[in-house]
């Protein structure tokens, strides 16, 4: 089952949304979106801990 996490699931006010079988898939489309969308060279280690909290199972 796919697993998704957006930016809204970590207090952003951003509606992107990541798909992915895996967290570290998750992670690492997280983490070219931080670094295109949001000019972050990398995702502090507080954020990564809660964008890894978050993930969830998608809704069928």
């Amino acid at each position: 089952m796919a697993k998704t996490v957006s930016c809204r699931d970590v207090g952003a006010d951003c509606d992107f949304v990541a798909r992915g079988n895996s967290e570290d898939e998750i992670m690492q489309t997280l983490s070219e979106h931080a670094r295109t969308d949001h000019q972050m060279s990398e995702i502090p280690t507080e954020l990564a801990a809660r964008a890894r909290a978050a993930i969830h199972d998608e809704a069928a």
